[in-house]
C-alpha cells in the first residue's frame, strides 16, 4: 500500500483538484483507493460526493483506533465500490495546533488499513500541524504548484517541510516531485517559472505538467470523475492524471 501525501503550501493552485485527478485515475486504474481529506475546508469530500457521517477526521486524530477508521470512512458516489473517503471537515482545524509529539497520530491510525492499494492524503495549503500530521503518516509526497512568483516560492519552504519531517517523526517520507498546474501554454511569463523550477529542482520536476482546462473545475462541481467527464479536454486531462499517478506507483510499497 503506497501513502501518498498531496501538499502546498500555498492556497490556490490546485492542490485538491490534482488529488482528485489522482483518485480519477486510480479508479479508472481498478485500485482501492482511501482518500483521507485533512483540509478543513472538506472540499475532496464534498467534490466526492462522500456524505460524511457523524465522525470525520477529527475523530480519528482524537482517539487513533480501527473502530474510529472504520467510523469516519465513507465511500464516494463517483462508484459503487474501490474508492472511500476518510472525510474531512471545518472540525479538522482544532488539530492544526498539536505539538510535534503528536504528529504520528495519522500514521498510526492508518496502520490498521489493510483494504486498499493506494491512500492519496489532501493536506491544507499551509505549514500548521495538519500539514505536518498528514505528511507524516506518508510514504512519499507530491507538492503542487504553478507557474508563478509565489508559488514557486512556497515549492522552497514545501520542500524543507519535508526535509524536516524526514529527518525527525517520519524517516520513511521521501519526496515524490513537485507537479506543476494550471499551465498556461502561451504565457511567457509561466515559462520562465517552469525554466526557473526545472533549474532548482531538476528530475523532481515531474512531468506532464497539468494544464490550465474549464473541464476539470466541470467535474469537479458535479462531482464526477475527470474520467467520465465528456470531451477532448477532459480526456486529455485524464491521461496526464494517468501519467503522474504511474508515477506514484513506482515508488515503493508498504
Amino acid at each position: 500500500m503506497l501513502v501518498l501525501g498531496v501538499c502546498s503550501l500555498k492556497g490556490g493552485v490546485g492542490k485538491t483538484s490534482v488529488t482528485l485527478g489522482l483518485a480519477s485515475a486510480a479508479l479508472e486504474r481498478g485500485l482501492r483507493t482511501l482518500v483521507v481529506d485533512m483540509d478543513p475546508q472538506g472540499d475532496c469530500t464534498m467534490s466526492l460526493g462522500a456524505r460524511p457521517g457523524q465522525q470525520d477526521v477529527s475523530d480519528v486524530l482524537d482517539a487513533p483506533s480501527a473502530e474510529s477508521v472504520a467510523a469516519a470512512t465513507v465511500p464516494s458516489t463517483w462508484a459503487e465500490t474501490g474508492l472511500d473517503v476518510l472525510a474531512g471537515s471545518e472540525r479538522n482545524a482544532k488539530h492544526d495546533r498539536l505539538g510535534d509529539e503528536d504528529f504520528d497520530r495519522l500514521r498510526f491510525a492508518l496502520s490498521w488499513v489493510q483494504d486498499y492499494d493506494l491512500v492519496l492524503v489532501d493536506c491544507p495549503p499551509s505549514l500548521g500541524s495538519l500539514t505536518r500530521t498528514g505528511l507524516t503518516a506518508c510514504d512519499r509526497a507530491m507538492v503542487v504548484t504553478e507557474p508563478g512568483l509565489f508559488a514557486v516560492m512556497a515549492v522552497g519552504r514545501a520542500m524543507r517541510t519535508i526535509d524536516e519531517l524526514r529527518r525527525g517523526p517520519a524517516p520513511q517520507l521521501q519526496p515524490l516531485g513537485i507537479t506543476v498546474n494550471r499551465v498556461r501554454a502561451r504565457s511567457l511569463e509561466q515559462a520562465y517559472r517552469l525554466e526557473e523550477l526545472g533549474t532548482l529542482y531538476g528530475p523532481l520536476l515531474l512531468t506532464p505538467t497539468v494544464p490550465e482546462r474549464a473541464a476539470l473545475q466541470q467535474a469537479q462541481g458535479a462531482a464526477q470523475p475527470v474520467h467520465a467527464w465528456p470531451g477532448q479536454a477532459a480526456a486529455e486531462l485524464s491521461g496526464i492524471f494517468e501519467s503522474l499517478l504511474d508515477r506514484a506507483l513506482r515508488a515503493p510499497r508498504r
